[in-house]
């Protein structure tokens, strides 16, 4: 029983590494006009530093379930911050009136559908998830 309660724990370990190494895509309405973005364009959108897209359309951010690891993951590698940092970053603005944080969506499929549906939206989501419906503006290993 302990051998298995090991291998179940090692399997366990195991998946949860292959999940977050998944790469991440940052996705636009297919639509838009925008071909790439760099990683600091999408963070200042995302960390509420900016309000518009690089096409000067404005920006309507949507952001993965706080508990999603492709969130931590995003946060992470585009922005450098963890999701603590996060946090803080959007009270202190929400609390001084200088932003709204990105609309909170509970899944890839919803950011898709999200994206697909608002010319000026912008999201994120894992690479295997990505199809047709929306653009990658930016990869993220």
């Amino acid at each position: 029983m302990k051998n298995l309660r090991n291998i179940t724990l090692a399997a366990g370990l195991l998946a949860a590494g292959f999940t977050a190494q998944a790469q991440v895509v940052v996705v636009v309405n297919p639509k838009s006009a925008l071909a790439s973005m760099t990683a600091d364009q999408v963070s200042a959108i995302f960390l509420g530093k900016t309000t518009t897209l690089p096409s000067g359309a404005t920006a309507a951010p949507v952001d993965q379930a706080e508990s999603a690891a492709v969130r931590d993951q995003f946060y992470s590698k585009v922005t450098g911050k963890q999701s603590a940092q996060v946090k803080a970053a959007w009270s202190r603005l929400v609390f001084s009136g200088k932003g709204t944080p990105p609309k909170e969506l509970g899944s890839s499929a919803d950011v898709k559908k999200f994206v697909a549906a608002h010319a000026d939206a912008i999201g994120y989501i894992e690479k295997s998830s990505l199809d047709g419906s929306v653009k990658a503006v930016l990869t993220v290993d």
